[in-house]
């Protein structure tokens, strides 16, 4: 019975992972797959670049809930069977399973986004202080560069250090889980990595003129 329910909250956590609000709000809302436009990705930064803000702040927060839902499961399920540190760890799968599912989404041709959105909120549901840190970093990397890429870079890169020196963690899962952070945020950000070090990458703009958003959509 307990590996049935496992499998269960596994499964579950990679749907709600897989749901592709980038790539649904374009196609439904403005008729338009957004990964054929701007930087190709299924994020929201993208869609805050092709459709603007009103389109791109709701997927952005939907990917925030289906991080921190998904790990939730670990105590929506009935049972009784996780208690202390085994809670944390299948919280902890939680985790990693709804930033795969985000990544290679089964119900977009597995063809998603970088997953910082989720992992942020992963990050409320189980780093909730180191959460704070690494946003405060994040902002203030995104104000001075501009650049969204960096700014997830430096946020992640950081984050093992702010949960074990920072805030001195003990738990061997949780350590373990933000050096994983610190290595899938690179890995899904290669292409952008790349047009960082040709200086190529797209400046983020805070301000967008409708013009430019219906150019971009017509492309």
């Amino acid at each position: 019975m307990l590996i049935q329910i496992i499998i269960l909250e596994i499964i579950s956590a990679y749907l709600i992972g897989s749901i592709p609000t980038a790539v649904w709000v374009g196609k439904i809302f403005y008729r338009i797959d957004v990964r054929e436009h701007g930087s190709g990705n299924a994020g929201a930064t993208n869609v805050i670049r092709v459709l603007g803000y009103k389109a791109g702040i709701p997927v952005l927060l939907f990917d925030v809930f289906k991080g921190w839902f998904a790990v939730q499961l670990a105590w929506i399920f009935p049972h009784g069977f996780f208690q202390g540190e085994a809670q944390t760890y299948m919280m902890i799968a939680l985790a990693v399973t709804v930033f795969c599912g985000h990544v290679f989404p089964v119900f977009a041709g597995f063809r998603g986004g970088k997953g910082v959105g989720t992992l942020a909120g992963v990050g409320i549901a189980l780093y909730p202080l180191a959460l704070l840190i690494v946003l405060g970093l994040f902002i203030l990397t995104l104000i001075i560069s501009r650049y969204v890429s960096l700014s997830s870079l430096l946020a992640g890169i950081s984050f093992p250090f702010i949960v074990i020196f920072g805030l001195k963690e003990t738990n061997p899962g949780l350590i373990l889980l933000s050096i994983l952070v610190a290595i899938l945020i690179p890995l899904t950000h290669v292409k952008n990595i790349k047009r960082l070090l040709k200086g190529e990458e797209n400046k983020f703009q805070f301000r967008r003129k409708k013009r430019q958003e219906e150019s971009e959509v017509s492309k």
